[in-house]
């Protein structure tokens, strides 16, 4: 892959930035060429190759989000379009281990 995104991991279906990158760079992706459509900050991530909907995004080599939605290769990955595989967002819990915006 190219500067300014490194590959961690050869399982991984994204590419994390290594610097803040402006939008209409070209990256070479292992598909192609592909331009980005925004800013990308640094430690973010842009989708290696397509990632179909539902299809776990993988980072380390590991799972970390489920894509919410198609993403094309070189598009951003964040919090719009893909949910957290570590919990159920409607699990969280506060430091004191009630959950969030539970009264008693």
């Amino acid at each position: 892959m190219t500067d300014p995104f490194l590959l961690l991991n050869e399982r991984d279906n994204v590419l994390v930035a290594r610097a803040t990158t402006e939008a209409g760079t070209q990256v070479a992706l292992e598909g192609g060429t592909a331009t980005l459509d925004r800013i990308i900050p640094l430690a973010h991530k842009i989708a290696r190759h397509d990632i179909p909907e539902g299809a776990r995004i993988l980072k380390y080599g590991m799972p970390i989000g489920i894509a919410t939605q198609d993403i094309s290769a070189g598009e951003h990955v964040h919090i719009h379009n893909i949910r957290s595989a570590y919990t159920a967002t409607h699990a969280l819990q506060d430091a004191d281990g009630i959950s969030a915006g539970v009264s008693q």
